[in-house]
């Protein structure tokens, strides 16, 4: 009979460790959480000092009644959660739970899914930090605090089944703060202007853009631009300055969760929640033909770049094998002072650099493997040298005005033999051997040409979590969630890879900056992350986090519900008449938004889209213009005689014609701008 029990979190990692740990262990899984707070009621008892009020979670109770039963029989019992602050609390869960003597509970934690890991944590096993588990118990009464108070109020001012969250209410908030930049953003014209000129013995044309004098110029029209070139008119071209020289390129750092979503995103097109799933899987173990099943990569919730001494060493030396002596790095390479980082885990690294992915490719799914050799590839770059640049530099002089063009050619690839990103796949110029200082150079072409600047991009998940990881704002473990809630909730749409907030979002987002704007200020919630960093530090105790958080967050919900008591919210009534009844259609709000329904819900059950008329008619056909919405719950503004016509525009369009160009113009906070890209003409809107 086994006289050890091992509890990990997922059934996936059982069969592997009871492979690595023999007949001697049983081990046993915890599905995720057994206790949480109770679905029907606030679960803190704000009167006793916000004590907690845990409740076995529904469905659960079968599965913790076979846990009792091994953990009675076993002379020892070994919590083997994940390593983190989660991690810790449901360790600290399963002790409360299993309701055996508590020096029979050890704690041990690896951070890859190999014999050696899981063998050496037995030999380190340790009493629970209680730290740790404080941290994650007043993350999750925090968040408990802003969606059990907040949500009722969402229910009653929009709809029910809505919700407010810490963190997920100040993600929409940067969504919604980065539309509206967007919407009011006004291109501004500018020019640029690139020569192409003729070198004796080259049989390519150098090309060279216009730099300036010995400042640099920036061209904002087509007058200053015929300026330029008139005053160039006649004059010389000459090279005035050829220099060499060289840099570097260091290799990147290995993958926090962070830069691996982020990665991930722009190089496989993969959502924050598809990373994070295959991860899992690449860390609970793959089934390799040969080696049974095995954890293939360390753990995925980490924000430290740091790396095992031992994991270090096999890389320098597999580099050094492979590659030659020359492309193992000098020195390790390490994050900035000064950032916060949970530094107890170490960054996203292959358990075995000798498992290249080709090795493991008939074991791994596509999607698989494309994450592993990601994975794969930039910790190998981490361990590897510099790639050196020979750089060529080259000033034009045509009187005062300059032209500059700049090259490089690779002399050594280093890290780059192995891991590329985007920008370096670029061509850059290829400049010929034969250009020197003195050299006179004819004109074959000078190239003016419009620009207009780009308002900011809209947010994908990748930019999305690296913003939030910027601001401090949430941490390894709930971007992937965050992102996830907001838009199954229909707060933000993503199409394609953008992120839009929706009717519905808006609308939330509203609310929310008005009523409780301490809760969707990002500094709030950066500083309240560093207070959880404390209580996980030791430095504070839980208990002052939430004395301080609670009180205001009431005295904020009571003041919401009073002014939301004020407001007798009314369907609005519309002049559309229920084809099937006869009564006026009311306007009432759905997962996508707006829609029209029959006040005479349930005898009649007659609905239909809502489509609000904005008082402009169609530049097209004269028609109305109406606010319509994409599938996913995006704004745009259409025709109402769709599809015979095919009039649409994302901006709000005016009644007003450009007078420059006869075009329709839109408004952009409060400027009224030609809808004709290439026109630019901008008016103050009248009030």
């Amino acid at each position: 009979m086994a006289k050890y029990l091992v509890i990990v979190e997922s059934p996936a990692k059982v069969k592997t460790i009871k492979k690595f740990l023999g007949a001697n262990y049983d081990v046993e899984a915890s599905n995720g959480h057994v206790r949480d707070f109770p679905k029907s009621q606030f679960g803190i008892d704000v009167e006793n000092d916000y004590e907690p009020k845990y409740i076995t979670i529904r469905g659960k109770g079968d599965l913790l009644a076979r846990l009792r039963k091994a953990a009675k029989k076993a002379e020892k019992i070994y919590l083997a959660t994940d390593p983190d602050r989660e991690g810790e609390a449901i360790s600290w869960h399963l002790m409360q739970a299993l309701k055996v003597d508590p020096a029979k509970m050890h704690r041990i934690t690896f951070n890859e899914i190999t014999k050696t890991a899981v063998k050496a944590s037995i030999k380190q096993a340790r009493s629970l930090n209680m730290d740790l588990v404080d941290a994650q118990q007043t993350r999750r009464m925090l968040d408990r605090m802003v969606g059990y108070t907040i949500s009722p109020l969402l229910w009653a001012k929009v709809k029910r089944g809505l919700s407010a969250g810490r963190v997920q209410s100040v993600a929409l908030r940067i969504i919604c703060d980065r539309d509206e930049e967007i919407n009011a953003f006004i291109p501004e014209e500018y020019w640029s202007l690139e020569g192409e000129f003729l070198v004796e013995g080259e049989k390519k044309p150098l090309q060279a853009k216009f730099y300036g004098t010995d400042k640099k110029i920036s061209i904002h029209n087509r007058q200053e631009m015929d300026a330029i070139l008139k005053e160039m008119e006649g004059k010389e071209f000459e090279i005035t300055e050829v220099k060499k020289g060289e840099r570097t390129k260091n290799p990147p750092l290995p993958f926090t969760t962070s830069t691996l979503q982020q990665e991930a995103a722009k190089t496989l097109n993969f959502s924050t929640q598809k990373t994070m799933r295959l991860a899992q899987q690449l860390y609970e173990g793959i089934d390799i033909k040969g080696n049974g099943t095995v954890g293939v990569i360390s753990y995925l919730r980490t924000d430290s770049t740091r790396i095992s001494e031992e994991a270090d060493q096999a890389a320098r030396d597999y580099i050094s094998t492979q590659y030659g002596e020359n492309y193992v790095s000098g020195k390790e390479k390490t994050v900035k002072k000064g950032q916060r980082i949970q530094d107890a885990h170490e960054a996203i690294r292959p358990t075995d650099i000798a498992r290249t992915p080709q090795l493991l490719k008939e074991s791994l799914s596509r999607d698989q493997f494309r994450l592993y050799q990601l994975i794969w590839k930039r910790f190998a770059a981490s361990r590897m040298a510099p790639a050196r640049y020979e750089t060529t530099s080259v000033k034009i002089n045509a009187g005062e005005y300059v032209f500059t063009v700049a090259a490089s050619k690779v002399m050594f690839d280093g890290f780059m033999s192995v891991y590329t990103e985007e920008e370096d796949n670029k061509k850059g110029n290829v400049l010929g051997q034969s250009l020197e200082k003195g050299m006179k150079l004819a004109v074959k072409e000078l190239k003016p040409e419009q620009h207009f600047t780009q308002p900011p991009a809209h947010y994908t998940e990748a930019s999305l979590v690296k913003t939030m990881e910027e601001l401090g704002i949430g941490r390894p473990s709930t971007y992937a969630p965050t992102i996830t809630t907001i838009i199954s909730r229909r707060y933000v749409s993503k199409e394609q890879k953008n992120l839009y907030v929706t009717e519905l979002g808006e609308v939330v987002n509203g609310i929310m900056k008005q009523a409780f704007p301490s809760i969707v200020d990002v500094n709030f919630t950066a500083m309240m992350e560093g207070l959880l960093d404390c209580v996980e530090a030791g430095t504070v105790q839980w208990k002052t986090v939430v004395r301080n958080f609670y009180p205001d967050l009431k005295k904020d919900v009571d003041a919401a519900q009073e002014e939301l008591e004020k407001i007798d919210i009314q369907d609005e009534v519309t002049d559309v008449i229920c084809e099937n009844c006869g009564r006026n259609m009311v306007i009432k709000y759905g997962p996508h938004g707006r829609f029209l329904a029959c006040p005479g819900f349930p005898d009649c059950k007659n609905t239909k889209p809502y489509y609000e008329k904005i008082g402009v008619a169609c530049p097209k056909c004269g028609k109305d213009i109406v606010l319509k919405k994409t599938k996913k719950g995006r704004k745009y503004y259409g025709c109402e005689n769709n599809p015979e016509c095919d009039f649409m525009s994302w901006q709000k369009p005016s009644d007003k014609k450009c007078p420059n160009c006869g075009s329709f113009m839109v408004e952009k906070g409060n400027k009224l701008v030609c809808s004709e890209t290439g026109c630019g003409y901008v008016e103050n809107k009248q009030k």
